[in-house]
């Protein structure tokens, strides 16, 4: 069972507690000097007096001036105490992001295939937006409003403890509708955090798609898309505000019942000479600041649900199982000679439906390997297991002769550069990008990186040369594949993994391509999935998946001779 939301919250607010202590001491001293107001108030009716020519001016300055000043220095007290509070909510959800975004490098692989970008992207920016503004003005509020029913309460009680009966009927009265409310309301708020979620999820997956949604004409239908699920938002949205917009119009109509009670036996006491008129004045004034912070609170409450349920979205990605860490023994790695051995690897996303099936490979060091085969046999997949993104249901995976886990997982992940079919590049400088795996990198060595992956050209006709700035625009799909070799090359590593990288671009572009690979694998394991199969005719074998298994493995020349799966694919795109 899941702890209580603050609890869970507390390892962030721990850091912070002397300056809660400060705030708690600052907001009592205010809500003192606040309190103080009504009683000076009610003296100064008293020197006023009921009868024509009774008026004591002198008490009725000097108790109108202490009012003034007590309401001045309570002013200021709650404004140090806003300000202070504001800062340390900015730094409270500074850790909560950063948290959470720290724990996102943490978490495996397979936590991002069921969870997506959007949603994450909403826990980390917005739910830490809202936490941050319960804690720097709903956390003052709610401080206040407890301090100012206690002190209330007490003054009541000194002024007319049988007038006071009247709040042992209406607050208990007030607290019971309050909790059978929340029971509803709650449930409502998590749904509203989800359904945001979803939306901020699908928004920006359909961002990333305009393009194919344009050419294909779909918009129309895109549009339905989005908006059933918008209305799906609103509606969560509008659920949670109108059940919780109940809350303060039925702790107001108690306040009201009270209100009007005191009026009643106040003024009933008043005439039968148990209450000055003063005293009635200062209680009347006292009652209102008892009654006021209940309704304000049962108001605030809502906006508390909203904040405790974006919490929770936050505090249960940071409670994720991390990436399961490396073993003491794990051994560092400077070097791999890039020897690599499948055997017997049965691995499926879904354990009952095993992507591949009892497969089995050897891959010399420094040797050009490549894998084909139909889509879904599972040659993404090897890359994925190698980098240890996941781990074989059976068998082993072995690297100069020692199991994959041997290695510290940044160790070996250090030694593999990859270039996938979907390059990515952010929007920093194009020095910036091709130096993202090696920081450390000077100009030259950018430059050199660059000219070998045969992209210097088209760097330098570029407006900036080397420090223009990247955008989607004015880039092919080509020159960012090149970009990503020359990042590779500049890493230095013992093994390259070439994923579908020419795939999805034009002949010219892709002998361009090539050449920069046979630079980048040169004194390298190379490991190369492919679908172009011009690009893998030299390689030293050839793996061919075909229902999660090795189906052949020979050169280009003793696949085609064999007339098997690798001839048919071969003739499917050269001899159609």
């Amino acid at each position: 069972m899941k702890k209580n939301v603050l609890v869970r919250l507390s390892r962030f607010l721990r850091p912070y507690g002397i300056s809660f202590l400060i705030l708690l001491i600052l907001l009592l001293g205010g809500n003192l000097l606040s309190l103080a107001a009504p009683l000076l108030s009610g003296r100064a009716v008293d020197a006023v007096g009921v009868r024509a020519g009774g008026v004591d001016f002198p008490a009725v300055f000097w108790n109108c001036t202490g009012m003034l000043g007590c309401y001045a220095l309570a002013s200021l007290f709650n404004y140090a105490v806003s300000s202070r509070l504001i800062r340390v909510a900015q730094s409270v959800s500074h850790d909560l992001r950063k948290a959470a975004f720290d724990r996102m490098s943490e978490l495996p692989v397979d936590y991002f295939d069921t969870h997506p970008a959007g949603d994450l992207i909403s826990r980390v920016c917005y739910d830490v937006d809202t936490v941050n503004a319960t804690i720097s003005t709903d956390l003052l509020q709610l401080g206040t409003s407890l301090f100012t029913v206690a002190g209330s309460f007490l003054m009541l009680l000194l002024i007319s403890p049988r007038l006071t009966l009247v709040f042992f009927v209406t607050v208990p009265l007030s607290a019971a509708l309050t909790r059978l409310q929340m029971k509803h309301i709650h449930p409502l708020f998590r749904l509203r955090s989800k359904e945001l979620g979803a939306l901020n999820g699908f928004a920006e997956e359909r961002m990333g798609c305009r393009r194919s949604i344009q050419t294909y004409g779909v918009e129309e239908a895109d549009m339905g898309l989005f908006d059933s699920r918008n209305d799906a938002a609103s509606r969560a949205y509008y659920d949670a505000d109108r059940a919780s917009a109940s809350l303060g119009p039925s702790v107001n109509f108690v306040n009201n019942l009270s209100l009007t009670a005191v009026s009643v036996f106040g003024a009933l006491l008043y005439l039968g000479g148990g209450l000055s008129l003063g005293s009635l004045s200062s209680f009347v004034l006292y009652s209102r600041k008892f009654s006021g912070p209940i309704r304000e609170a049962a108001n605030l409450l809502s906006e508390l649900q909203a904040s405790a349920a974006a919490a929770e979205r936050v505090l249960d990605l940071l409670d994720e199982e991390e990436e399961s860490a490396d073993p003491p023994e794990a051994l560092p790695v400077e070097h791999l000679r890039g020897d690599i051995r499948f055997d017997h690897v049965t691995f499926g996303y879904d354990h009952r439906r095993p992507v591949l099936r009892d497969f089995t490979a050897h891959i010399p060091a420094g040797s050009f390997a490549a894998v084909v085969g139909p889509t879904g046999a599972g040659k993404t997949t090897l890359v994925s297991l190698l980098l240890r993104f996941y781990r074989p249901q059976s068998g082993s995976i072995t690297l100069d002769g020692l199991s994959l886990n041997s290695y510290s997982r940044d160790g070996l992940r250090r030694r593999l550069a990859l270039v996938l079919q979907d390059t990515w590049l952010f929007g920093g400088t194009v020095a910036e990008n091709i130096a993202y795996g090696a920081p450390g990198a000077g100009r030259e060595q950018i430059v050199e990186a660059a000219k070998a992956a045969r992209i210097h050209r088209f760097i330098s006709s570029l407006p900036q040369g080397y420090d223009t700035i990247l955008t989607d625009e004015g880039i092919s799909k080509g020159q960012r594949q090149l970009l990503a070799v020359a990042r590779c090359l500049l890493t230095d590593a013992d093994i390259v993994i070439l994923d579908e990288a020419t795939s999805n671009v034009d002949t010219e572009t892709e002998g361009e391509i090539s050449l920069a690979m046979e630079r980048l694998r040169q004194g390298r394991t190379c490991f190369v999935i492919a679908h172009r199969l011009a690009t893998i005719r030299r390689a030293d074998c050839i793996l061919v998946l075909d229902q999660g298994g090795a189906a052949e493995q020979g050169t280009h020349e003793e696949l085609l001779a064999a007339g098997g799966v690798y001839a048919q694919l071969y003739a499917a795109q050269f001899q159609a």
